[in-house]
């Protein structure tokens, strides 16, 4: 007998809650049942998946590269059950999207209700991670599907979403702010930049910038949100590189805010939605990049 759904479903329960207690009361099943499902596992695949401890449940090498596995598979019992609940124009189910922090809260909530209307019985869960992450929990299954930087997910399918342009932001009294013209980068050499902590593709983006211009990322200060950087720019910090969703977005909302865009072809970044070469879901999924483009580019569009 090979391990079942049930008994993969387990595993992972125990990896994610690291305690048999807690893993069981997730699922709705009692503790011994659950104990029993994994020792069953285990014999059958001839390998101890889980230590036992006073100090909760650890997972062996052995484990680990099953949980992966386990994962995945499931995640394609999920796409088998997606495609077979759908006919040709529908979409339905649960999918699990990972995306940017510097993207999901200026993108998601005017694409999730156009995605809404179009595709009433779909529901996105979505959480917000660096750029490293998304991929791996790509990969390991954990995302159905990611909203992320190109270069950055060879493995994966994609569909191309939107360019975003970058901009600049400074205090109010530094002579930056005086124009909302694009500006060259020469005219940023004397500037520090602050940007986001490592990690985040955009942040790699700016000390790229600023090699190129002469001058230094702020080593004083990395933001861990968009906000926190803008802050710390209107204070005289330095001069915050911020992408277009976010700083249009902003500039909508607070008029008093003056941004400029970098005149550089090197001054952007491609986004792309991202999923795994193996997923049966792969025309869906570029629809779905359809509705993401096409509100992503109104929200760009300096003019709206």
């Amino acid at each position: 007998m090979r391990p079942t759904l049930r008994q993969l479903s387990y595993l992972i329960a125990i990896a994610e809650t690291g305690r048999f207690g807690e893993a069981a009361r997730r699922l709705n099943v009692s503790q011994s049942s659950l104990s029993v499902q994994i020792a069953d596992m285990e014999a059958e695949l001839g390998a101890h998946l889980i230590e036992r401890g006073r100090h909760g449940a650890l997972i062996t090498p052995a484990g680990k590269d099953v949980v992966v596995q386990a994962r995945l598979i499931l995640r394609e019992v999920e796409e088998l059950k997606a495609i077979a609940r759908q006919s040709e124009h529908e979409f339905s189910g649960r999918l699990n999207l990972g995306v940017l922090p510097s993207i999901g809260p200026y993108l998601l909530p005017s694409v999730t209700r156009h995605l809404h209307e179009r595709f009433p019985q779909l529901r996105l869960a979505v959480r917000e991670e660096r750029t490293i992450d998304l991929d791996q929990h790509l990969i390991d299954g954990n995302f159905d599907l990611i909203i992320s930087t190109v270069e950055d997910h060879p493995e994966a399918e994609t569909a191309f979403l939107f360019r975003e342009e970058l901009w600049v932001c400074a205090a109010p009294d530094d002579p930056l702010s005086s124009s909302s013209d694009p500006v060259d980068l020469e005219d940023l050499k004397h500037h520090a930049f602050i940007s986001l902590g490592a990690g985040h593709r955009l942040s790699l983006l700016v000390r790229e910038l600023a090699t190129m211009v002469g001058t230094h990322v702020s080593t004083e200060y990395e933001g861990t949100s968009l906000d926190a950087v803008r802050q710390m720019a209107v204070m005289g910090a330095g001069i915050a590189i911020l992408p277009s969703l976010y700083a249009l977005s902003e500039a909508r909302r607070d008029p008093h805010l003056v941004i400029r865009r970098i005149n550089h072809t090197k001054a952007e970044r491609k986004i792309a939605l991202c999923w795994r070469r193996t997923s049966a879901l792969s025309d869906r999924y570029r629809s779905l990049a359809e509705e993401f483009s096409k509100t992503a580019n109104t929200i760009l569009d300096p003019k709206a």
